[in-house]
């Protein structure tokens, strides 16, 4: 088995991939109990070449991998790359361009909504991958042949995979679909963590400014301290507990400690203080300085069937285009249109209005109508003197 731990032999293997139409590529990691993933492995296949680089060997330097992954000659193909990419941005400030994931390029290639690589590689190249080695510890050493196959098998399988996936879609004349979103997927701004926007992943429902403040303030010391440390966010401090902060900023360190989740002796200490000032921070914030959460869209009289009606069509579309839906349009997506012809959707933008978008609102302007017949669901135009019928 070809493992790599040394820089010199990285730096050969990443040379001779550099001439390469295109790289496989997939990760071994770990993140159980820190904030940062741990990158134990790191699996590469070209057309000729296929090795493992061990990250955690005594003295090795992955900058030739991270020149490699940064290549603009070479196609990077991995399937769900998106934790993939967070290691390679935080590691060596890199993200993989250009891309080509897999496991959206299956979406847009009509094998459902987010497949999985088993489920993919089976159904592409009839090779059902060996996943015994799936819940292993990769940071221990040594890796046993097991384990080390059964990594290595993630990217010597993409390959025939990506080819036949790739054909597929260029005959369909779909290829500038998967790399509008691979530029989404690849964008560095994806995958930097800014502390004032860990509130969002909190998704408060309450658009009260004093409120949204102070959660903005303690999810900001949180994700702080969470990176400092190198600890998971809920470890440090879980996000009911950020969420009752938010609704009843205690006053003083004797009122935090009371709070419940708050662990003993905490308000007393260093991390105790810091949150007390976050606390304080957060009160001084004034509502025009608040955040806000969109209001949620009111929808006009009769919208929730016609809404009804959007969701049969995206399905529709879907269906007869191969698509997958959930890449096409999200249920907030067909409220903003059904509210609004011009609401700023990505379903009315680009590829998605026209397999889906255009017909939303001729459906919604009374332009076409959905009829069903034979066990079948078809598109039916409407007259102008039939819609001047039905609108009275």
């Amino acid at each position: 088995m070809n493992v790599i731990t040394d820089t010199n032999t990285l730096a050969a293997l990443c040379d001779r991939l550099a001439t390469a139409d295109y790289v496989t590529v997939d990760t071994e990691f770990m993140r159980e109990s820190t904030f940062w993933p741990i990158l134990c492995l790191v699996q590469v296949a070209g057309p000729e070449d296929k090795a493992i680089i061990d990250p955690l060997a005594d003295g090795i330097d992955l900058a030739p991998l991270f020149d490699l992954i940064a290549n603009d000659n070479v196609l990077k193909v991995m399937h769900a790359a998106k934790q993939d990419i967070e290691i390679f941005h935080h590691e060596g400030g890199v993200t993989p361009v250009p891309l080509f994931d897999t496991q959206i390029a299956a979406m847009v290639a009509g094998f459902g909504d987010q497949v999985g690589y088993e489920t993919l590689i089976s159904k592409l190249t009839k090779v059902r991958p060996d996943k015994g080695s799936r819940f292993t510890d990769w940071s221990q050493r040594p890796l046993t042949d097991s384990q080390l196959d059964y990594a290595l098998a993630d990217v010597t399988h993409l390959r025939p995979a990506y080819e036949k996936l790739r054909r597929r879609i260029e005959e369909n004349g779909r290829l500038e679909w998967v790399e509008e979103e691979m530029a989404k997927l690849a964008d560095p701004a994806l995958y930097e963590v800014v502390p004032e926007e860990g509130w969002r992943r909190l998704k408060p429902k309450r658009n009260q400014p004093k409120y949204l403040a102070m959660l903005q303030a303690v999810a900001a010391w949180r994700d702080r301290e969470a990176m400092a440390r190198d600890l998971p966010r809920n470890r440090l401090m879980r996000d009911d507990v950020l969420a009752q902060i938010a609704a009843r900023p205690p006053e003083d360190e004797k009122s935090l400690q009371r709070m419940r989740g708050i662990p003993k002796n905490f308000a007393s200490g260093r991390l105790g203080r810091s949150l007390l000032d976050a606390i304080e921070a957060g009160r001084a914030v004034t509502a025009n300085e608040a955040p806000t959460i969109p209001e949620p869209v009111e929808l006009p009289p009769g919208a929730s069937a016609l809404m009804d009606l959007l969701k049969v069509l995206l399905k529709f579309k879907c269906d007869t285009g191969n698509v997958a839906q959930k890449l096409v349009a999200t249920v907030p997506d067909l409220e903003a249109i059904a509210a609004d012809d011009e609401a700023d959707v990505a379903a009315l933008k680009g590829w998605r209005r026209d397999i889906f978008g255009v017909d939303a609102l001729r459906l919604k302007a009374g332009e076409i109508a959905l009829a069903a017949g034979h066990g079948k669901v078809r598109i039916v135009e409407i007259t102008p003197a039939a819609a001047e019928d039905a609108a009275e």
